[in-house]
């Protein structure tokens, strides 16, 4: 069964576009290699908050995602961002778009 991680990460104000640019050039590629990876996204909920959201093929593969991201984190976060709280599920629904959203930011 395939497992989300949702996470959610406390941000400085007015940093968010940068916070996604370096996540395209670090995070995207380091999910993108990583066994069993389906999904990724991120959006902002509000001027001091952001969620990760990614989905992986295992709950194993899913908790493996968390760790690497946490250290990703530590070593990118240049006191811009920080990782508040991560949750790990299995989906109950899975539809996918057929079309990628496009970016915003």
């Amino acid at each position: 069964m395939r497992s989300t991680r949702v996470t959610l990460y406390d941000i400085k104000p007015d940093t968010f576009d940068e916070v996604v640019s370096q996540a395209k050039a670090g995070m995207v590629p380091l999910f993108e290699q990583s066994p069993g990876f389906v999904s990724y996204g991120v959006a902002q909920m509000d001027k001091a908050t952001f969620v990760s959201l990614s989905t992986w093929e295992t709950r194993a593969q899913a908790d493996a995602a968390a760790a690497k991201a946490a250290d990703w984190v530590k070593t990118n976060s240049r006191d811009r961002f920080a990782l508040r709280e991560t949750y790990i599920g299995d989906l109950a629904i899975d539809i996918r778009d057929r079309k990628p959203a496009e970016i915003t930011h």
